[in-house]
């Protein structure tokens, strides 16, 4: 028995330390020697250690019968061209070191975590200052549109080319400086944000950069980049909208009666933002040549080309309504438009290679736009409440005082902390050149929804203050519009379940990839490689996830010290569970996985925490580890191991494993549940939270920077941030007569009809009674919520409304 007892530990020993196969053969050895294993036997079992410790014999005797087996078995998934071109799109970046099992933590407090450079500061302190300034975003969803100097303002101020280099006329800002700036303008009004973020994100001006010829890139970008030409991208279709890849516009190449090649597109395209202010479009097609006149085929794939929108046949100017946000979302149809060659992008030369153009470009913009908007929205909903609850008073006291209200609080102030640090992080990616498909597609999902939850909170907090629109609410059209980024670049509910996972488990393992497509190239010796790289994988996975799971995570070696040390710790313990659990996903159900999407959904749940924890601890490494912060890094991490676990008990649950679901369903799911990883933040670190939101000072200013902040009175912002402040002076003031109270030189009454008894007996000063005054004066106007007249509020129907009986 303690033999065998050694033999396991030493097994898992050698797996946790990922010792190579010579390793185990000579411990083997050694093992069976001394247990009295006789020599015929031990020669005997040499024979399989040659054949498996000597690549050239195992390459034709193990390799090639497996590859042979696994083709025909169908164990690997099929990939079909749209999938292979979408999961060569873009790199892997540090979302594979959570995939691994092991992540390299040395390389994450590594990677960049930039500021803006001068350049970039003063413009977003300059222009996009001044273009809030202009901006009243109440008057913008009156007038259906924003006001004629703020579109001129974004044309002249360059931006509409942020993207684009110097040298054609744009600013050439970094992701993170894109970022910054699309943050800003969503702070102040979110069709001002969307208006800018298009020309910025996957369009006309991207596709240019990264495959125009010379001659487009000439002709266009300086034009982009002034505003004198205002671009769209048309993608999606009545019939495609996240399967992209099953577009129907049509492009049919033929000659003209000069002989001249061209190209007669019929299309029907939907939800195209500013098609209708555009002044070239861009489109994406199936491109045909039914008389081969390329010599290329008839079916050429997918095209991407930039049509100007005054071509005879587009038909535009429809506009759709996204749930009463008043920016410019369109569809537009097109019958026998015809377009020159030169039209492509790219010219004649990258015919059929639009798929690639648009997975690559969306591989890395995913990270940038939305993320920027979602985090303007949480911040911004995190800095309204915080100041709200402190004015808003019920039964005598703020409502921020009340533990209900701690608690929302808490998770508007721990997500906005959280969002920061994975924008800046995930940007930083970016700004280093990296194009992380699925980290992007991780921020995509994990931002939208996350700023849906926080808006939700707060209007649960504010509750008639937030349902009454009108100038003063800051919150309703937030509200509006948080479902609208949801839908858009890959329906949220797809990103989840086929793309963090179903493309991760492939883009983002060290193996798989490498063996599908030794498959599929019948690769004998690129497949050896890969498959029994795999086997070790597995087998170092499942002996540090056993090691890691029986110490908790405190087997494993971390770069950091201190109070951070247990945090780095568990996600490694995370990331060596999760490796192991997707192996065994993979193995077992082969190509039927990614149509096991609950499951997928699962395991992207686990593999988005695991990513936006990492970025909440690059960015408190980043920012000195301060005591201050803490009780935000922590409510974080808890948050976020608390999903993990979560995730984790839904795989163990309906783990279907052939043969194997009896023990996921029964011991493991019992041991996860009693061993987890976390169990959520303690409510004293919420209530921390909370103090921090409801006091004025440099950490509540950092917990929401980036936004515009008006300080005007007769601003909603500065109007409520006055009261904000005026209260809390008042607040202190009032300590006072109540520290009187319990002293008993006052008697014990509501300290507000006690002011000049206190002055009385000089406990305060006529000026303190003058902040309590002012104090009230600012809170009553604060608190009040907008009306109409009758006429006024028909007035805001399109037709005035309707006659009077």
């Amino acid at each position: 028995m303690i033999s065998l007892l050694l033999l396991v530990v030493g097994f898992i020993a050698l797996g946790f330390f990922a010792v190579p196969l010579w390793g185990w053969t000579i411990w083997c050895a050694i093992f069976l020697f001394c247990w009295g294993t006789p020599t015929w036997l031990l020669l005997l079992l040499a024979i399989p250690a040659l054949i498996f410790n000597w690549p050239a014999v195992r390459l034709r005797l193990v390799s090639t019968p497996v590859m042979r087996w696994l083709k025909k078995a169908g164990m690997l998934p099929v990939i079909s061209k749209t999938e292979r071109e979408a999961l060569d799109a873009g790199t892997v970046w540090f979302e594979g070191e959570l995939f691994s099992g092991k992540p390299d933590f040395a390389r994450l407090l590594r990677e960049s975590y930039p500021d803006l450079n001068e350049e970039e500061l003063a413009f977003l302190n300059g222009p996009c200052e001044e273009v809030c300034r202009l901006t009243d975003d109440w008057m913008v969803f009156q007038k259906r549109d924003l006001a004629p100097q703020v579109w001129a303002f974004l044309r002249e101020s360059g931006f509409f080319g942020m993207i684009i280099p110097k040298k054609y006329g744009g600013l050439e800002f970094s992701p993170t400086a894109v970022s910054a700036v699309i943050k800003k303008l969503s702070s102040r009004s979110i069709p001002l944000g969307i208006t800018a973020m298009l020309p910025n994100s996957l369009g006309p001006a991207e596709l240019l950069l990264h495959y125009g010829t010379d001659e487009q890139k000439d002709r266009l970008l300086p034009r982009l980049a002034a505003g004198k030409e205002v671009p769209c991208f048309a993608l999606t279709e009545p019939h495609a909208g996240s399967d992209a890849g099953g577009i129907r516009a049509r492009g049919e190449v033929y000659k003209d009666e000069k002989g001249e090649l061209k190209i007669r597109l019929d299309l029907e395209k939907r939800y195209i933002t500013l098609a209708s202010r555009s002044t070239i479009l861009g489109v994406a097609f199936k491109l045909f040549d039914p008389e081969n006149l390329l010599k290329r085929g008839v079916e050429l794939g997918i095209c991407c080309a930039l049509v100007p929108a005054d071509t005879p046949g587009l038909e535009l100017g429809r506009q759709h309504d996204p749930l009463n946000v008043p920016f410019f979302n369109c569809p537009f149809s097109g019958e026998n438009v015809v377009i020159g060659m030169d039209a492509l992008v790219g010219g004649p030369e990258r015919v059929g290679q639009g798929w690639r153009m648009l997975m690559e470009q969306l591989a890395a913009g995913r990270g940038i736009m939305l993320p920027a908007q979602a985090t303007a929205g949480s911040q911004m909903a995190a800095r309204v409440t915080g100041a709200y609850t402190v004015v808003r008073k019920q039964f005598g006291m703020s409502i921020g005082k009340f533990e209900g209200i701690e608690e929302p609080m808490a998770r508007l102030g721990g997500m906005s902390y959280i969002l920061e640090a994975a924008r800046r992080f995930t940007c930083g990616g970016l700004d280093g050149g990296a194009k992380p498909a699925v980290a992007s597609a991780i921020a995509k999902y994990q931002f939208t929804e996350t700023m849906r939850k926080c808006v939700n909170d707060a209007m649960d907090i504010c509750g008639g203050a937030g349902i009454s629109r009108g100038p003063r609410n800051l919150l309703a059209h937030a509200y509006f519009a948080a479902p609208i980024s949801i839908t858009v670049e890959g329906a949220n509910i797809l990103t989840r379940t086929l793309m963090i996972f179903g493309q991760g488990a492939i883009r983002c393992h060290p193996f798989a990839e490498n063996e599908i497509s030794a498959l599929e190239k019948g690769d004998v010796k690129g497949f050896d490689y890969a498959f029994f790289g795999h086997i070790g994988h597995v087998v170092r996975n499942l002996s540090r996830s056993m090691v890691l799971s029986l110490t908790r995570g405190l087997a494993e070696s971390v770069p950091v010290e201190g109070i951070m040390r247990r945090d780095f710790q568990k996600v490694a313990w995370a990331s060596a569970r999760f490796g192991i659990l997707a192996d065994v996903a993979m193995g077992s159900l082969g190509g039927d996985l990614k149509r096991k999407e609950i499951l997928t959904g699962r395991f992207s749940d686990v593999f988005s925490w695991m990513y936006l924890a990492s970025a909440t601890m690059r960015r408190y490494q980043e920012e000195g580890r301060t005591k201050e912060d803490y009780a935000l890094y922590r409510w974080s991490m808890d948050y976020a191991f608390a999903e993990m676990q979560k995730a984790f008990d839904g795989i163990y649950r309906n783990f279907d494993v052939p043969g194997l679901g009896w023990l996921f369903r029964g011991p493991l799911a019992f041991w996860n549940r009693m061993n987890p990883i976390g169990s959520g933040p303690r409510d004293v670190d919420g209530q921390r939270i909370a103090r921090i939101m409801q006091t004025p000072g440099e950490l509540r200013d950092r917990l929401t920077n980036g936004l515009y902040l008006p300080k005007e009175a007769e601003e909603a912002m500065g109007r409520l941030e006055q009261a904000f402040l005026a209260c809390v002076a008042a607040d202190e003031v009032l300590a006072k007569v109540k520290q009187a109270i319990g002293a008993k030189k006052l008697p014990r009454q509501n300290p507000m009809t006690l002011l000049q008894e206190a002055l009385a007996g000089g406990l305060i000063t006529q000026e303190e009674i003058d902040i309590v005054d002012r104090a009230e004066e600012l809170r009553n106007d604060a608190i009040q919520v907008d009306s109409f007249t009758g006429e006024e509020y028909r007035a805001t129907a399109l037709d005035g409304g309707w006659e009077m009986a």
